[in-house]
């Protein structure tokens, strides 16, 4: 299903998913959004959270499941592909991240505080330039695991069904998967799947970046493999380190969040904090990473259509 992934990754890389077409009809992962929020009201009250999480992430599942194997089998790959189109973010995430870098190179903090606020969970309000792209390059090495990678190796594994799938469970996720009070039972069949679907795109994710840093690749991988395991997540330390490593800067460490301040470990603790240049620099290793993901599938493709 390769080519599944490769018409995808095109599309977005081409056009992205358009404003205009936003406005009129959404976004598959807005519609999975609403559903989730419905079930999140109706079934995350009372007893046997645990159990009624469960059941929230089966109609979830099903309901991405269901279209995508019936479309697929109906329509064919190549129209797959088409449909798989909005469930990969690569344009979307450059995009983000130029809307930091480009305010931080005129010294506009306050662009910049914005547009990094759109990306991140912490509270940026008073962030000075090395914090704000310390936040973005995380944010850019996690999210394109997430968003790129992931559903690419999905689409590959398992065309529109398998894309589906993982967008609908990294959704899950990102609305239901904490641990707080209200969603630790509730989200934690959702958290662990999330994990699972993870587990092998984020260690791809890693050496790609990696393979894009050029010379600096044995750095990514050398702090990759030392720093992952001291994340928060099983995941998000094998891209971030890996990114640390190439630009040669530390990232993750404290951050501020509305009600308390995280104390994260560091990923490459010993180097110096980044600035806007290791940002561009990031962003140029994010493409390259991504055209060699999109050459791979495409040789894929090539070699094995059936695959």
């Amino acid at each position: 299903m390769a080519l599944v992934a490769v018409l995808a990754l095109i599309l977005d890389a081409a056009v992205g998913w358009p404003d205009p077409l936003f406005r009129r009809i959404g976004h598959p992962v807005t519609w999975l959004g609403l559903l989730i929020s419905a079930l999140d009201r109706a079934l995350n009250i009372g007893r046997a959270r645990r159990a009624k999480g469960a059941v929230a992430v089966a109609v979830v599942l099903t309901a991405a499941l269901v279209p995508a194997v019936a479309l697929q089998a109906w329509l064919g790959p190549w129209a797959a592909g088409v449909l798989a189109w909005p469930l990969v973010a690569a344009r979307s995430l450059d995009e983000h991240l130029r809307a930091v870098a480009e305010p931080l190179g005129r010294a506009d903090l306050a662009q910049a505080r914005q547009a990094t606020a759109m990306i991140v969970g912490r509270d940026v309000s008073q962030a000075e330039e090395p914090a704000l792209t310390r936040a973005s390059l995380e944010s850019l090495a996690e999210n394109s695991s997430d968003g790129v990678f992931a559903p690419l190796f999905w689409a590959a594994v398992a065309g529109l069904p398998g894309i589906a799938a993982y967008k609908a469970i990294n959704t899950l996720d990102s609305m239901i998967g904490h641990r707080t009070p209200r969603h630790e039972a509730f989200g934690m069949l959702a958290a662990r799947l999330d994990d699972l679907a993870n587990l092998v795109p984020a260690r791809m994710s890693a050496v790609l970046i990696a393979l894009a840093a050029g010379r600096s690749a044995g750095a990514a991988l050398r702090c990759a493999w030392r720093d992952a395991s001291a994340h928060r997540s099983p995941n998000a330390g094998w891209p971030e380190g890996a990114m640390a490593g190439a630009l040669g800067v530390r990232l993750s460490g404290p951050r501020v969040y509305a009600d308390h301040i995280a104390r994260e470990p560091w990923l490459n603790g010993q180097a110096p904090d980044p600035d806007v240049h290791h940002l561009w620099r990031g962003i140029a290793i994010y493409r390259r990473a991504v055209a060699l993901a999109g050459a791979l599938l495409l040789t894929l493709a090539l070699i094995s259509p059936a695959a």
